[in-house]
């Protein structure tokens, strides 16, 4: 039986480690990972292996030769272009027609039983069988759900939090009979996990998953090479390194010097020949490469350090990586997880800050302080965005500095030339901000369409007309004014997906950015009737009949922002009497405390109750978000809003689909199959909403937060547009909110969040998909249980903070209470367990 090592990785996470090496060369404990693989696979009697290789094989080939050192028999197969994990290995198929094979990465740190898993395969008389292992954090990796017998149910690969539902991941270990290789195209890129696989179990094929116990680390990010190396060393994993133990977890390779004077605490590893001076001090998870010189005084610390690395006197190093054949000089200081490349020389007192990363060939001069990446390079985050788009405190978290980067990022994702609509509100901090945004964009040669401040519905509204590609807004983040929110968009003017998301930030984590020649800055326009065209348009596409006849009065609250440039264009036109407040732009608050909006509340509503208009409204400062108040000059709350305003357009047009978040309160189902509309339940995200809203049918969205989507105008939500349709329809039914609101059953909705530590995250959704057998469950965003009265309860992992939010609804508050009990004390019960 033979083996494939799937090696041909760039590794673009992991730069610039990987900027001059392939990533299954990466050392861990002085032996590439690959060859720590293939040590295992010899041990599991994988003598004769096929090495599928394309970046930079030559290095592999040269390293490996024909196995013959390591008692095995290599044979490569070399890629032209990148064919993916499925089509890598059809590459190789001649050499894989006579029997059942294993599949494994190169460079993936593991001891997982091999043997054990194809006593599994045999015995289920399994097409294939797929390693899997629990992990904390399953984001990054493919998701498999098996049954009791290991019989794969589903697959998702790379599933943000709201589709977590297992903690169980796909590890790139597989067997497989050789007929899977027949059904794949030769010369085609295909990937087994979302290509294949999926086809495979849809014709009812035997795919099994064979959950190991074994030790299991995807190298993939410069966290993950380290936390490999301290697993190594602490024993957690069974890898061969040869070294004898100078003391209690010190391990020391053939030919090492180590002056006694030199303080050693493990575990740790010192390379052979590498030379320890009396007066340095080694600490724990310290790997030294072969050759490496520490000099007296140097301080280590879960330090990695390559081949020939000279460590200076009174050098500290933390936390970091150094590659081969660097000098790093008198009292030199690089912090945590930064990351210095091959052949670079760091001088004298310079200091490298935490999480950054140097290229190779470079030198850092004596006394530097360096807070960037000397080349293109940056260091990872978890997530760049976030649920309000990029967010942080002004001038600490988003500096001018960073906009440029962010904007250079975006741009690269278009094509030179393209065109962005760019805004802000009525901030100053969002003003200067902006033009850092837009100097970016013309440098990258993207022209810019700039409205100025203008309210958000307007900024998208701009961005989905013809050629323009995307958007870029500033806006204070609401209820703290001393953070702004950048809103990146996509050419239908709604939030980016999070595909693109995941784009923008590859770029932004590598900062590859595109330059325009000096011939191809870019325009910057200012358009002069960009209000009036969204007006009319609105107008044009929004029922405004029986308004005028209605003689109605309205209250409205812009609360100070850029709503109010709008509304004077809208109102001269809508025929409708009204009064408005806080009718002007605040650039010095330009958002409200949870009190200063609490009063302002009150005050909409006295007015409302002593004008004796039909209603009021108040929208937020960017015109997006609208909160109602009825013609007593009752608050409606956010949750009530929307079964109001969906009676309103569900009984109209008695017909259609209204698009609302798994979240939102079943009594809306109940509203919609009484005017026979359907619902289609949606995952909490935002663009997500916004795809949902594009379907010829839809008439209706909502996120149940204060934002409508009128999918007539715009697939967006849209502040200014749902008030006039709220003018139209309310003129037409002649009821007013609060009669609609009496006719509506109460909702028994609950709601509790749960902390939950990122790395308990998937272990607690897998805690609930088993605490939830033998109901029904529903995993459009998080895990749906319900019951068999109906009843149900929702789990959603918060993909931004370290909390899990629970929803649950009963007929009445009571079993909602019940409900919601029972599954906290599941979410409580596995975040602690762990």
């Amino acid at each position: 039986m033979k083996a494939v090592v799937m090696a041909g990785g760039e590794g673009t996470r992991l730069r610039p480690m990987t900027a001059n090496q392939p990533k299954p060369l990466l050392p861990i404990i002085n032996r590439p990972i690959m060859e720590h693989v293939l040590r295992l696979l010899k041990r599991h009697g994988y003598t004769e292996t096929v090495v599928t290789v394309q970046f930079l094989a030559a290095l592999i080939r040269n390293y490996f030769g024909d196995g013959d050192e390591l008692g095995m028999s290599l044979h490569y197969a070399t890629e032209e272009v990148p064919l993916g994990t499925a089509g890598s290995v059809k590459n190789a198929a001649d050499k894989l027609r006579e029997d059942r094979f294993l599949v494994i990465s190169g460079d993936a740190l593991t001891d997982i039983d091999l043997t054990d898993m194809l006593r599994f395969h045999r015995e289920n008389r399994a097409l294939v069988t797929i390693g899997l292992k629990r992990v904390p954090n399953p984001l990054e990796f493919g998701i498999i759900i098996v049954d009791e017998n290991g019989r794969i149910q589903r697959f998702l690969e790379k599933p943000t939090w709201g589709q977590v539902f297992s903690d169980t991941v796909n590890t790139g270990i597989y067997i497989m009979e050789p007929s899977v290789l027949d059904g794949i195209e030769p010369g085609q890129s295909v990937d087994w996990s979302s290509d294949v696989f999926p086809r495979l179990l849809e014709s009812g094929e035997r795919l099994f998953g064979y959950v190991a116990d074994g030790y299991w680390e995807d190298v993939g990010t410069h966290e993950s090479y380290l936390k490999a190396q301290a697993d190594v060393l602490e024993g957690k994993v069974k890898v061969d390194f040869d070294a004898f133990e100078l003391a209690p977890g010190v391990w020391a390779a053939e030919g090492a010097s180590v002056d006694p004077d030199a303080v050693l605490k493990g575990p740790l590893y010192i390379g052979d020949y590498a030379k320890v001076e009396g007066g340095a001090e080694l600490r724990e998870y310290t790997v030294l490469g072969s050759n490496a010189v520490v000099k007296e005084g140097a301080f280590l610390h879960r330090a990695v350090v390559s081949d020939n690395v000279y460590v200076g006197p009174a050098a500290h190093l933390r936390g970091c990586v150094i590659g081969k054949n660097t000098d790093v000089m008198t009292g030199a200081r690089i912090e945590e997880n930064a990351v210095v490349g091959d052949e670079c020389v760091i001088e004298a007192e310079a200091y490298v800050s935490s999480g950054v990363k140097i290229y190779p060939f470079k030198t850092i001069e004596a006394g530097a302080v360096v807070n960037t990446s000397v080349i293109w390079e940056s260091r990872g985050q978890r997530s760049l965005f976030g649920p309000r788009g990029v967010s942080g405190l002004v001038n600490v978290e988003i500096t001018p500095e960073l906009c440029v980067r962010l904007a250079s990022a975006y741009a690269t994702t278009l094509r030179k030339g393209d065109t962005v609509v760019t805004s802000r509100d009525a901030s100053r901090a969002a003003r200067a901000l902006k033009r850092a945004v837009i100097s970016a964009l013309n440098s990258s040669a993207i022209n810019v369409v700039d409205l100025e401040a203008a309210a958000l519905p307007v900024t998208r509204f701009n961005t989905s007309r013809e050629n323009v590609r995307g958007g870029i807004a500033l806006r204070t983040t609401a209820g703290d004014p001393q953070s702004v929110d950048i809103v990146f968009m996509d050419e239908s003017g709604a939030d980016l997906s999070q595909a693109a998301q995941r784009k923008l930030e590859r770029v932004f984590s590598r900062q590859e950015y595109r330059r325009a020649f000096p011939g191809e800055i870019a325009e910057l326009t200012f358009p002069a009737r960009a209000v009036d065209t969204y007006a009319r348009e609105l107008l044009r596409c929004i029922d405004m009949s029986g308004v005028k006849d209605a003689e109605m009065k309205v209250v409205v609250d812009c609360a100070g922002g850029t709503s109010s440039l709008v509304l004077p264009s809208l109102l001269g036109r809508a025929g409708v009497d009204v009064l408005t407040v806080n009718n002007r732009l605040d650039d010095v608050s330009p958002t409200e405390s949870l009190a200063e909006r609490r009063r302002d509340l009150q005050r909409l509503a006295e007015l409302v109750a002593s004008s004796r208009a039909a209603f009021g409204v108040r929208f937020d400062p960017v015109g997006e978000r609208v909160s109602l108040v009825d013609e007593m000059g009752q608050l409606i709350s956010e949750e009530r809003a929307l079964l109001v305003v969906l009676d309103l357009v569900a009984a109209e047009r008695r017909g259609g689909r209204v698009a609302l978040p798994v979240t939102t309160t079943r009594v809306a189902e109940m509203v919609c199959r009484f005017h026979g509309v359907q619902v289609d339940w949606t995952a909490t995200s935002v663009d997500t909403l916004a795809t949902a809203a594009r379907h010829p049918d839809m008439i209706f969205a909502c996120d149940g937060r204060g934002g409508f989507i009128v999918p007539e105008f715009a697939p967006t939500v849209d502040g200014l547009a749902v008030f006039l349709r709220l003018l139209g329809l309310v003129a037409r039914t002649r009821l007013s909110l609060s009669q609609i609101d009496a006719r509506i059953p109460e909702a028994k909705l609950l709601k509790r969040t749960v902390p939950t530590p990122w790395a308990h995250k998937g272990a607690v959704m897998r805690s609930v998909v088993e605490a939830a057998e033998g109901h029904r469950i529903d995993t459009t965003d998080g895990v749906r249980v319900v019951e068999d009265d109906g009843s149900w309860a929702l789990v959603l992992p918060d993909p931004a903070e370290a909390v899990t939010h629970l929803w649950a609804e009963g007929h009445d508050v009571d079993s909602a209470q019940t409900i919601l009990e029972r599954w906290a004390r599941v979410v409580e019960q596995a975040a602690g367990s762990q």
